[in-house]
């Protein structure tokens, strides 16, 4: 997954940019958009409620997926928090559940502590930046990006940004997947041959339901004791 230097030190300076952006926005206003993804994740992706949801725990003002992530576990979905286990690797993911254990991982983000290994049918994947193809820029480690391409099926994959993320292109290469959906407090966008196309609800929980059927996912019947 290398880049060439030029590359590297563009998404670093964009990086930057962005979350500098989303760090100075308002915290009410942060909320008032995250209150209208997790709307839009509600009702354009109610399949969630019968998966295993890979998701991340909020880091440097993105949004917060939590909330509705308990709602999806209280409709009969497995939530999961990915940890790094090592550079270059792909990610593996913990089960979690409200009041689980937790310990400090890569970057000091938390994660559960020694909990069941789930592999994701679906993840919620922040962005900070977003393009107009639904190529996402994220952090710099190429984490989603191994993970994605390490598993069969691939889950689905929905980008988690706010509309002050969004850029014309992170320049993907070869190695970037792009994802199938992106969530922003303005709508939902399905990732299409030639860019982004905005689909109302109804749509977007369609084309989910059908790229879940072609990948063969769920993997499992859903069951827990949690």
């Amino acid at each position: 997954m290398s880049l060439t230097p030029e590359l590297a030190q563009w998404r670093k300076s964009e990086r930057a940019a962005l979350i500098a952006r989303r760090l100075a926005a308002p915290a009410i206003d942060r909320a008032a958009w995250s209150g209208q993804i997790e709307q839009h994740l509600r009702t354009g992706f109610p399949a969630l409620g019968g998966l295993v949801v890979g998701f991340c725990w909020p880091y440097q003002g993105e949004f917060d997926a939590r909330t509705v992530v308990r709602e999806l576990r209280r409709h009969g979905a497995r939530a999961a928090l990915p940890v790094v286990v090592a550079k270059g690797q792909p990610l593996e993911f913990r089960e979690w559940w409200p009041g689980v254990p937790m310990v400090n991982g890569a970057y000091d983000v938390p994660v559960p502590d020694g909990t069941a290994l789930l592999v994701p049918d679906a993840m919620l994947i922040p962005a900070v930046g977003v393009g107009d193809r639904g190529d996402r820029l994220g952090y710099g480690g190429g984490f989603f990006d191994r993970t994605l391409a390490a598993l069969e099926p691939r889950p689905l994959s929905i980008a988690l940004a706010f509309e002050l993320s969004r850029i014309p292109s992170s320049d993907p290469q070869q190695h970037d997947i792009l994802m199938d959906f992106v969530v922003t407090e303005a709508g939902i966008a399905a990732a299409v041959p030639g860019g982004l196309e905005p689909v109302e609800a109804a749509e977007a929980a369609r084309r989910a339901d059908a790229l879940l059927r072609a990948r063969g996912l769920p993997r499992n019947p859903i069951g827990r004791s949690n």
